[in-house]
């Protein structure tokens, strides 16, 4: 396919949970100032970007691509139905992870354990899990910018459907929501407003920024959606080894999960980057581990050393999806651009690393059986 003939994914490329890709949020530190205020506006056109991305996602559920109850409540634009391209992408991302997930949360359900969500911007999966798993001991995180927490409380605030999901059995009473609130804590979810650079400026001796009910001591999930691939390839491992050592340290296991895009030096790549510095946005991760063999270096580099795996989604679709489903997803809508889907969906990669206790083996049970892509 010629240059020319690639879609114009101005639209496409810097969308959050709704679109092929997500500007994920990175928050900002306890005192609410920017730790640089030359990023101010990269931050800016990173924060924008998820009110596109849940009028994508309210697209892809109202065509019945997906199952969400909750994504019109987060929707701030009026529900328009987006391109057959960008419904399919959704549809591909959101259940690759959801299929990692429940994994995780399926093995061992009587067995407590957390998910950190890094820049979760809109997205419904913790109000979803809780309808999925409804007896689960799940205590959820979300960390993103304080202008994106503030506006997700706000509609968790106005909308019972959502309000209601907020307390559990083990915090049944009531919970109040204080207007213009940035973060919230209780036993079954938090939202923080952090910036995540934050914690890549404490030094190794210095105690860790405190992060309510992030428990050190079970089975933890960290999801990455287009959030770190906005940071420096050093700051990520700081970050990440903030997590690794002091919120979560062995033998507690922990796992990571990634969703960004690769392959940035063909002409598809170099018009997603050309497309994103438009918006005043650049990938540093992108550049940093371009191939799927990059990414399971990184995560092992990390040290998610029991198990590091890779797949694009144009693998995860044929190989995931059974038959079945992909007859139903094919009776949506007609699709007329299947190559330029194949391409964009090469172009894009779940990776995913655990690092096990050794006796409970958690996520060696859970994924080890998830097929990854050979070579790359």
């Amino acid at each position: 396919m010629s240059s020319e003939e690639i879609p114009d994914l101005r639209t496409l490329l810097t969308t959050r949970r709704g679109g092929l890709s997500r500007g994920r949020g990175r928050g900002r530190g306890p005192s609410g100032a920017s730790l640089h205020e030359n990023d101010a506006l990269v931050d800016h056109a990173v924060q924008k970007t998820d009110a596109d991305a849940a009028g994508f996602r309210l697209s892809s559920v109202q065509l019945g691509y997906l199952e969400d109850a909750y994504a019109k409540l987060f929707a701030t634009q009026p529900a328009v139905r987006r391109p057959p391209l960008i419904n399919r992408g959704t549809y591909v991302r959101t259940s690759a992870i959801d299929l990692l997930v429940h994994k995780f949360l399926s093995l061992s359900p009587d067995q407590p354990k957390q998910i950190v969500s890094l820049g979760a911007g809109t997205d419904t999966r913790y109000f979803r899990l809780r309808d999925r798993y409804p007896d689960l001991q799940l205590t959820y995180h979300e960390i993103d910018f304080p202008a994106n927490t503030t506006a997700k409380l706000a509609a968790i605030q106005k909308h019972p459907q959502l309000y209601t999901k907020l307390s559990s059995k083990r915090s049944p009473d009531p919970l109040s929501l204080a207007p213009g609130a940035t973060s919230f804590y209780s036993s079954a979810y938090n939202l923080h407003a952090l910036d995540l650079r934050f914690l890549a400026t404490l030094s190794d001796d210095a105690q860790p920024h405190q992060l309510p009910h992030l428990d050190p001591s079970i089975p933890t999930l960290i999801l990455s959606e287009m959030c770190l691939v906005y940071l420096q390839p050093s700051t990520v491992s700081t970050v990440l080894s903030a997590f690794l050592h002091k919120y979560i340290p062995a033998p507690t296991p922990l796992s990571l999960v990634l969703y960004e895009p690769i392959l940035p030096h063909d002409a598809f790549g170099r018009m997603m980057t050309s497309n994103l510095a438009h918006r005043n946005i650049s990938l540093p991760t992108l550049a940093a581990f371009p191939l799927l063999r990059d990414q399971r270096q990184r995560l092992r580099g990390y040290g998610f050393c029991h198990g590091s795996r890779a797949a694009d989604t144009e693998f995860i679709w044929r190989e995931w999806v059974s038959d079945e489903e992909k007859e139903r997803i094919a009776g949506l809508e007609m699709l007329d651009e299947q190559e330029e889907l194949n391409m964009l969906l090469r172009h894009y990669c779940i990776a995913w690393g655990w690092r096990d206790s050794g006796s409970e083996d958690v996520f060696s049970r859970a994924w080890e059986a998830v097929r990854e892509q050979d070579g790359g």
